[in-house]
């Protein structure tokens, strides 16, 4: 694969309805990081999978997509997307931000923004989004 087949799979993985932390493990690098403004930052495959799992037991129908075809150059690939999903589970109480949401709140998300990714010997070192 590619660096851009890699990111797709993993952005797939990642941040669709088809989460998949096998896929997750598969193409992180061990030291990898994680960057998201709203999450924080997370070190390693684990550290991410247990936000992005925690997320989903609050916004249970999560769903993120390309909004255009990402560009690849070098260790490097790009991409624009967008996504969101609605509040039907726990309560969110994980943003740096602050805020609560309480159990069930059928509060609706909405997110667009711009990863950079990079990669080293077809895996994943950093995942740097701005929302």
């Amino acid at each position: 694969m590619n660096n851009k087949e890699i990111v797709n799979k993993f952005f797939k993985a990642v941040w669709t309805k088809e989460f998949d932390p096998s896929v997750i493990r598969e193409l992180a690098h061990e030291d990898g990081i994680f960057s998201y403004p709203m999450h924080g930052v997370f070190h390693g495959a684990e550290e991410y999978i247990a936000m992005l799992e925690d997320f989903r037991e609050s916004f249970e129908d999560l769903d993120f997509w390309a909004v255009d075809n990402f560009i690849a150059e070098d260790d490097y690939v790009v991409g624009r997307w967008e996504g969101g999903g609605t509040h039907t589970g726990k309560a969110f109480t994980k943003s740096p931000y602050g805020g609560v949401l309480p159990e069930n709140s059928g509060t609706k998300i909405f997110f667009s923004g711009t990863t950079v990714f990079k990669l080293k010997d077809g895996k994943i070192v950093s995942e740097i989004g701005e929302e």
